[in-house]
């Protein structure tokens, strides 16, 4: 006999009544786990800076340069990658309510920006851009487990039919509720937690000492081959994809890959430096 999930958990938690002209407004556990990446993300880099000597002062603009750079590279990412007739069309799509659509790899292009931007007037103070980044990413890690988790809660980015015991009849999903299907999204935000976890010991390892870029290079190979993997258990998530060969998301993670591997490179290279 042939056992599967039955997942038919509501997307909100609750309603605050209309009040006013204003409401009712429904809380989302999607838009409570995004929030808890950044709250709880802020609370260990003030652990980190406080670890490694450096001022507490610039964590809010920190924060600030990481909440815009996600939110915008999301958006933008979606529709440049997925819809891109709706930005030239209407380009104000990006800015305006419901923001049914986040793009991760368009995020991660905009954290990388952001920290860029962050990291330029920093440098004298020991704030480079690969000794920020290579703390950020686990954080990064934990927001994309709350963040994989809450599309599990929104029963989105559902994953293809299967026989497994663990699949998910995502009965909150009337598109793809009538059979059992891989937990996708379960399996990216376990994987993101395992890579937070293995981050944070590398940190706790090394901190002041870590390589320059090394963090930087695990975190991209771990997230985008697995990722790369977990797309072919995914249903696509526009009708386009179905005539290439890989989809869009597999597209993207190969070049994000290979900068883990220049990451990598990098890192070995600058330790090796160090060591003479």
């Amino acid at each position: 006999m042939i056992s599967y999930i039955i997942w038919n958990v509501s997307p909100e938690i609750f309603t605050i009544p209309q009040i006013g002209d204003f409401g009712p407004f429904p809380v989302r556990w999607y838009g409570l786990l995004f929030a808890a990446g950044f709250l709880v993300g802020q609370q260990i880099m003030i652990h980190i800076f406080k670890k490694e000597g450096k001022s507490l002062e610039d964590i809010d603009s920190l924060t600030l340069y990481m909440v815009l750079s996600t939110v915008i590279g999301a958006r933008v990412g979606h529709f440049l990658f997925y819809e891109p007739e709706v930005l030239f069309k209407n380009p104000l799509e990006v800015i305006l309510p419901p923001y049914a659509g986040l793009a991760s790899h368009g995020a991660i292009i905009g954290i990388i920006t952001g920290l860029l931007l962050y990291s330029r007037s920093r440098r004298s103070s020991g704030q480079t851009f690969l000794w920020v980044a290579d703390r950020m990413v686990i954080v990064i890690a934990l927001a994309g487990a709350f963040i994989r988790f809450g599309n599990l809660m929104n029963s989105e980015i559902v994953g293809k039919p299967t026989d497994v015991p663990w699949g998910f009849v995502f009965v909150q999903n009337t598109e793809f509720r009538q059979i059992p299907r891989h937990a996708a999204q379960l399996y990216e935000s376990i994987s993101c937690f395992i890579l937070f976890f293995i981050l944070l010991w590398i940190w706790n390892k090394y901190k002041a000492a870590t390589p320059r870029g090394l963090m930087v290079g695990v975190f991209f190979i771990w997230v985008f081959t697995l990722r790369f993997m977990y797309e072919f258990l995914k249903e696509n998530q526009e009708a386009f994809e179905a005539n290439y060969a890989l989809n869009m998301g597999q597209i993207l993670s190969i070049p994000a890959v290979l900068l883990g591997v220049y990451f990598i490179y990098q890192s070995r290279k600058s330790s090796h430096q160090l060591a003479r």
